[in-house]
């Protein structure tokens, strides 16, 4: 079957924002926000480079809290001018600007209407999600007109991979491509969760090139990955495995309705490649159905369903669905004990 690619949707304010680093001329102000926060930290470090000498620190850069902070003290912060500088730097992190009242909404377009040009503002948005309200037409008028909205989003994987190997070389390592997309599948694709991660495997493997058996020994694997072993220990008819991966979930308090939700997702992914195989069609359908980066999790997920049936799956979704309903509705259920009954039942029905 034939399969497209489906291009990335362009990120021109985050490509904007780069050239204007690497000019030299950064805006007058930037909202960041996005998943992935290593990018958004570097780049605030890269305008903070551009614009604040060494030594100036105190007078040119700045950083406020969102909570308490007022649109008159953010107004008084930017007119202070520059010392010894072009520009200052005010970076404002967790600040929701769509849920100031009336009065500092006027206050903020007024204030945005005319930024000082030797003043660069950047709201941050790190724990608070970026959720323009557009019945505030006004405020999202001038937020469209004079702010830059960049998102930090995960790397494409070849991108991630290239950043990967570059990371492992640093310390002196190497890494193949093939061991790289495990790494990405165990420890999830972004690179503010992979720098620690790197760093374990690189100061623990011995040998010149990184193995699985490397990241098996110390990477702290993402739920998704820990659950994807699980169902695929039930696929195997391997109970006892099952077992202990869901055990070593619950002793690291992972919330059952977490697990479920996982397992519930998971199995839902199995089901549709199990029909992908009966329908003869193949991993690029996956990577379509699923917006997957690379063909890694889909050649995984082909594997597991070749394991089981259609049928098998289709049951296994709907318990999940059942349990999932019954968690959250009903009171002193035993969260847990349910999980390992629905493994039992799981591999019941595998026979």
């Amino acid at each position: 079957m034939a399969y497209a690619k489906k291009a990335p949707k362009a990120n021109e304010a985050f490509q904007q924002l780069k050239s204007d680093i690497a000019a030299g001329t950064p805006g007058c102000a930037y909202v960041f926000y996005g998943e992935e926060s290593y990018l958004r930290e570097y780049y605030l470090g890269e305008l903070r480079r551009v614009l604040v000498p060494a030594g100036f620190e105190e007078f040119n850069y700045h950083r406020l809290e969102g909570k308490d902070l007022t649109v008159q003290g953010l107004s008084e912060m930017a007119e202070a001018m520059p010392m010894m500088a072009e520009r200052t730097l005010i970076v404002v992190t967790d600040w929701d600007i769509f849920k100031l009242n009336e009065e500092q909404r006027e206050k903020m377009i007024a204030f945005l209407d005319d930024i000082p040009p030797y003043c660069c503002v950047v709201f941050v948005y790190d724990t608070v999600p970026y959720k323009p309200n557009k019945t505030l037409k006004k405020l999202c008028k001038a937020m469209g007109d004079h702010v830059r909205a960049v998102e930090f989003r995960a790397a494409e994987n070849s991108d991630l991979i290239t950043w990967i190997a570059r990371r492992f070389r640093a310390l002196g390592k190497d890494i193949d491509r093939q061991t790289a997309e495990y790494l990405i599948f165990t420890c999830g694709g972004l690179m503010t969760g992979l720098v620690p991660e790197i760093t374990k495997i690189g100061t623990y493997a011995k040998g010149k090139t990184i193995t699985q058996r490397d990241i098996d020994a110390v990477a702290d694997p993402v739920l998704s990955a820990e659950v994807f072993k699980l169902s695929d220990a039930v696929l195997q008819g391997n109970y006892d495995e099952a077992a202990r991966i869901l055990g070593d979930l619950l002793k690291m308090q992972t919330e059952p309705i977490m697990i479920l939700a996982a397992l519930g997702s998971q199995l839902r992914r199995i089901y549709t490649a199990r029909l992908a195989i009966d329908s003869g069609r193949d991993k690029y359908w996956l990577m379509e159905l699923w917006d997957m980066k690379s063909d890694y999790p889909a050649k995984l997920l082909l594997s597991a369903a070749r394991r089981t049936t259609a049928d098998w799956c289709g049951d296994a979704v709907k318990m999940c669905q059942v349990l999932d309903r019954r968690m959250k509705s009903e009171k002193g259920i035993d969260a847990a004990g349910e999980l390992k009954l629905l493994l039992v039942r799981l591999g019941a029905r595998r026979k």
